[in-house]
């Protein structure tokens, strides 16, 4: 026997049960009573409220139809529960099925004050952050005048220097062919830069040779470059793959064959 199955066999059937079971006892308690405007037919939309069938009208039955069984008074929605507008006395409604009915506006108001009070308490902290702020600081320009040989030292410091200092590939070490040979042999999938064909007999300086270049590609925004473990990755970039798979365009830069072809590392 499939217990789970007939576990939720069982529970439709109680649920079902349950919602003929809440709209009979509607229909029951609501029989002798008629809408207040025009006298039609009611129906329960649900806890603490019904509605006209002819006017459409809405309100409370408990509160329309219902008195207090001590005084007489009539019945006001408190928050959660009804309540004796004369004696005050606490009254259960008849017209609650399995539920509670709940005072909207009460909820709307006090939802409403605590949006306001969360407000406020944040004006406060920034109010608390801007009074708490250093004044600004005024400092006086530098006067190198005032330490005496300072002038001196500095232009001591700065003779003779020539421009500014650039990387100078070694002899022999070609960047744009390395770069073109990457781009040639660089697929749109992941691929260690080892297994890129080489370019020169020595393995090891034709290595560094091609990381160089991956490095300059990588910083043009032409290949993505990273590292996995010990290995060095690299890829087509996402905003440079275009053209890079067609066999011929870059062929004719390193003299060797397509992607992930030719001579291994």
């Amino acid at each position: 026997m499939d217990i789970v199955r007939q576990a939720f066999r069982l529970l439709e059937a109680v649920t079902g049960f349950a919602g003929r079971a809440r709209r009979l006892y509607y229909a029951v308690v609501l029989l002798g009573h008629a809408c207040p405007d025009c006298g039609g037919r009611l129906v329960m939309l649900g806890e603490g409220r019904c509605r006209c069938r002819a006017c459409s009208h809405e309100f409370d039955p408990t509160a329309s139809f219902q008195r207090c069984t001590a005084c007489g008074g009539k019945l006001v929605l408190a928050v959660r529960r009804y309540r004796c507008r004369q004696c005050g006395q606490d009254v259960a409604s008849r017209f609650l099925f399995d539920g509670l009915a709940f005072d909207v506006g009460y909820f709307r108001t006090k939802m409403a004050e605590s949006r306001q009070r969360r407000q406020q308490q944040r004006e406060r902290v920034r109010q608390m952050l801007a009074e708490s702020r250093s004044p600004a600081l005024e400092t006086a320009p530098a006067e190198l005048d005032s330490v005496p040989g300072l002038v001196a030292a500095l232009n001591s410091l700065t003779a003779g220097a020539g421009e500014a200092l650039s990387w100078q590939p070694q002899p022999g070490f070609d960047l744009q062919r390395y770069q073109s040979h990457l781009l040639a042999h660089t697929p749109d999938f992941p691929v260690r830069l080892a297994r890129i064909p080489c370019l020169h007999e020595d393995g090891r300086k034709d290595l560094i040779g091609r990381f160089i270049a991956a490095v300059f590609l990588a910083h043009s925004g032409r290949i993505a470059i990273w590292q996995q473990g010990s290995d060095i990755m690299v890829t087509q970039h996402e905003t440079h793959g275009e053209g890079q798979a067609v066999p011929g365009d870059l062929e004719g830069a390193d003299g060797l064959a397509g992607p992930m072809g030719g001579v291994e590392a």
